[in-house]
């Protein structure tokens, strides 16, 4: 402030007087602007040429990251603060490009062509020798489930964790593909042999009978899949259709628990646990919470790392729990925060939740018809 004052108090205040000069010259004034002649500019100065281009979002953002750094941030405000993260689920379809989802479909065609062919169907692919080379391990379904979960949970949890050194190798698309292509496989054994031995473990209790029971679990099924983390929703990207991106989402279910995956898991597991009622529903929910939280610390690392300080304004006003943050008032939520779920992408899960329950007699019979 004091170096400002120096500068402005020199240029403003008035000029010391002249020395009287001994002998006088007719000398033309340095600063004599007719002496000067500038040329005329051949095209209009775009005034806004010079100015900063950020957006009032960009504007809020950096406003809000000062405060938070400097622990200023007004939590007794019953506004929402401006976002730091991205609005999840959000998708506007005048923007969608035709030619990215035709892309999409093909690419899709292709993966599931080749996953049929390479790891599904049992005279050409490696699934049923997987689950044999698996089941070797053990008699018991249990451990053998366990096995398989592991062995998914390292790999996929171990490529996540690789990502950035991946992406600097192979580029954001390759990694994507990499990462797909190992993960989509040991996702369809584990799901497949869970379904064909459900049933074959100790039971330790039956419910299936009892009075709201089903409807309980069909409720809690239902809501699991709304749990679903945002990322889910970014198809082009799941895909590699658009370039992958790391996203820092902060609106829709990330306002009640910031890792809703391990929460509708959570939810899931529990729901086919009480249905089921034996040894390896419980040892299926136990390997896929265990894989959740450690997905928890982890996902929370990536995103640190990756985003900084960003991150640890949204954590700050998120959380784990559901409802934490809320109850305590560190999320406070919009007046019109239902509109936040009334997108696309949660109308089509709502659709394929429904679809797939009813389709759960196909998915069954499709599993015992690979006998493994």
């Amino acid at each position: 402030m004091a170096n400002c004052l120096v500068v402005a108090n020199s240029l403003f205040s008035s000029p010391p007087p002249l020395k009287p000069i001994a002998k006088k010259h007719h000398l033309q004034p340095i600063f004599d602007l007719s002496l000067v002649h500038f040329p005329k500019p051949r095209k209009p100065i775009n005034s806004t040429f010079l100015k900063p281009h950020f957006s009032h979002s960009d504007s809020c953002r950096i406003r809000f990251l000062s405060k938070a750094s400097l622990g200023e941030t007004d939590s007794s405000s019953d506004e929402p603060l401006p976002l730091v993260g991205e609005d999840s689920a959000a998708f506007d379809l005048g923007t969608q490009n035709i030619v990215s989802w035709v892309y999409f479909t093909l690419v899709l065609g292709v993966v599931l062509f080749i996953l049929d062919v390479v790891w599904i169907d049992n005279s050409t692919g490696f699934g049923k020798a997987f689950i044999d080379a698996v089941s070797t391990l053990s008699d018991s379904h249990e451990i053998v489930m366990l096995a398989l979960i592991l062995i998914f949970a390292a790999v996929h949890s171990g490529l996540a964790s690789f990502r950035d050194t991946g992406e600097k190798l192979l580029g954001k698309r390759a990694y994507r593909v990499l990462f797909a292509g190992v993960s989509l496989p040991l996702a369809v054994s584990t799901v497949v042999y869970f379904i064909n031995h459900r049933y074959d473990g100790v039971q330790l209790w039956q419910l299936q009978n009892a009075p709201g029971v089903h409807q309980l679990v069909w409720l809690s099924n239902f809501i699991s899949f709304f749990f679903l983390y945002p990322s889910t929703f970014n198809l082009l990207e799941v895909a590699a259709v658009d370039k992958p991106e790391m996203h820092l989402w902060e609106t829709g279910i990330m306002r009640i628990t910031r890792h809703p995956q391990m929460v509708g898991q959570v939810i899931w597991c529990l729901a086919h646990t009480i249905w089921i009622g034996n040894s390896v529903a419980v040892a299926t929910s136990i390997g896929l919470i265990g894989h959740h939280l450690f997905g928890v610390w982890n996902g929370d690392r990536r995103l640190a790392v990756r985003h900084g300080e960003a991150f640890e304004v949204v954590k700050k006003r998120t959380s784990i729990i559901p409802f934490a943050a809320i109850l305590n008032g560190r999320q406070k939520l919009p007046k019109d925060y239902y509109k936040e779920f009334i997108r696309l992408p949660y109308l089509s899960i709502t659709a394929l939740t429904l679809g797939a329950y009813f389709l759960h007699p196909v998915m069954q019979a499709a599993s015992f018809r690979l006998h493994w």
